[in-house]
This record gives C-alpha cells, sequence and structure tokens, in this order.
C-alpha cells in the first residue's frame, strides 16, 4: 500500500518518542496519559486564549487523543486492549476542568453574555 510507505516512519518513530518518555518517566501508560491529558489542556488554552470554559481546549485534547490511538492503532496493527482506558484517562480531568469551568462561567464558554 503506498500510504503505508509514508506512514511508517512517522507512526514507528512516534511510538519510539512514547516508548521513551515512559522510560525516562518510569511513569506506568496509564499516568502518562492523565499528565498528557492536562499538559494538552493547559498548551491549547495558553496558544489558543479560550478559557477552560470554552470547548475549544477539550477538543484539542480530544483530537490529539484520537490521533494518539490511531497511531498505536497503526503499529500495533490492531486495537489495544486499553484503548477505552486510554482515552478515559486522557479525557476524565479535562473534562472535569471544563465542566466546572463551564459551570462556573453560567455556561457562557468564559465570554460575557452580556454586550
Amino acid at each position: 500500500m503506498p500510504i503505508e510507505r509514508y506512514l511508517r516512519p512517522i507512526v514507528d518513530a512516534y511510538a519510539e518518542l512514547v516508548e521513551r518518555i515512559a522510560a525516562a518517566t518510569g511513569f506506568p501508560d496509564q499516568l502518562l496519559h492523565v499528565h498528557a491529558g492536562l499538559l494538552i489542556l493547559v498548551l491549547a488554552r495558553l496558544f489558543t486564549r479560550r478559557s477552560f470554559a470554552s470547548p475549544v481546549p477539550l477538543a484539542v485534547v480530544a483530537a490529539a487523543e484520537l490521533i494518539n490511538e490511531i497511531l498505536d492503532r497503526l503499529h500495533h496493527g490492531r486495537w489495544m486492549p486499553d484503548t477505552a482506558s486510554d482515552v478515559i484517562n486522557t479525557l476524565f480531568w479535562p473534562l472535569v476542568i471544563f465542566a466546572i469551568e463551564r459551570w462556573r462561567s453560567g455556561g457562557s464558554g468564559g465570554r460575557s453574555r452580556r454586550r
């Protein structure tokens, strides 16, 4: 498959990066997902300048996790048994932060409803 020839180096490099991070930190995979979700949420908040009450930073976390799981699938040749728990671990705290901030801002996404 021609696309496989182009994707394989990216998939392999990403898998190696993840393995190096795990080895360097000594953290289990589940904890790495929790930290990655929070780090991506904070970076998305800073780069987009959107509040945590906005769905944008949360959507960035969800997109990053989707890409991560697709790359895992391509690397291993199948969906891994821990895929669902990886998604939950990555999205749980960002979703909690979003829900709390959304509730605190009155559902306005961090922007005033008044003009």
